[in-house]
């Protein structure tokens, strides 16, 4: 599979009226387009075609139906207003984009130096990410939003999953319900999650889908720990940081890990 088989196979799988479709060919990228509002959604060729190469029809299958949803999502019109159970914070990398491709800043806040808090606004399959020009036109304050987004993370559910490997402790929140890294943000939990600590307390959001909590009582732990959030991060649909972090006293700092050592980074926004 090639870029121009990948093309081909997406243009025809998104064709549908009112849709235009644009090739980059310096980036790679494809661009499909709204016709009508100029609105919609670049995707970058060379990842998908990773995917495929392990994944098959069930990568590009993936991508098809978060662009058919998103484009959707775009079509339609949001409110915040009578919709306050349904806004998220989602985390994001910070080479994540500031802003809309039409130049509209999107809210977010920084979190650490690898990650950011951005806000979205749940519409079922997909969610629209929150921006200046939307808050302008609802009339809400961005403190409104922020404060209405950790009140409703702090309501998803924290099922973990348990395994235990070389005698260090891995948990696993994966309920893909696209705001399992937001649970990071869920600082109770992570008190909690601090007080069942046999050792040191590492944590991990690879991609949107997934975190990843350890407790380290050994060196080999942080060697798994790296590999474990490579691995997800390389499969991630949205991938967020291969790093992980340690949590102390309420704060995240990012760590590097080489072979059996650990070295932390201890610049910090």
């Amino acid at each position: 599979m090639d870029s121009r088989k990948m093309r081909k196979e997406l243009e025809e799988r998104l064709k549908h009226p009112g849709r235009s479709f644009k090739y980059d060919r310096e980036k790679d990228q494809l661009r499909i387009e709204n016709t009508d509002t100029g609105r919609g959604i670049t995707v970058a060729l060379p990842g998908i075609i990773a995917k495929w190469q392990d994944q098959k029809e069930k990568a590009i299958d993936e991508v098809v139906y978060y662009i058919s949803e998103g484009l959707e999502a775009m079509e339609s019109t949001p409110e915040l207003s009578g919709s306050e159970k349904r806004i998220f914070p989602v985390i994001r990398s910070t080479s994540f984009p500031a802003e809309a491709e039409e130049g509209v800043p999107f809210l977010y806040d920084d979190h650490t130096a690898e990650t950011r808090i951005y806000y979205a606004l749940d519409m079922g399959k997909t969610y629209r990410l929150i921006d200046e020009k939307l808050l302008e036109k609802e009339g809400w304050e961005k403190r409104q939003v922020r404060e209405t987004a950790l009140f409703n993370v702090r309501s998803l559910s924290v099922k973990l999953k348990e395994d235990r490997v070389a005698d260090n402790t891995f948990y696993f929140l994966n309920s893909n319900d696209g705001y399992d890294a937001s649970r990071i943000l869920n600082i109770s939990f992570l008190n909690e999650m601090k007080n069942r600590m046999k050792g040191t307390m590492a944590v991990a959001v690879p991609h949107q889908d997934v975190l990843i909590i350890a407790d380290i009582e050994n060196d080999t732990g942080y060697d798994i720990l790296a590999q474990m959030t490579m691995s997800f991060f390389a499969g991630g649909r949205v991938p967020i940081t291969a790093l992980s972090f340690l949590y102390e006293n309420g704060e995240l700092e990012p760590i590097f890990i080489l072979g059996k050592t650990k070295s932390n980074n201890l610049s910090q926004d």
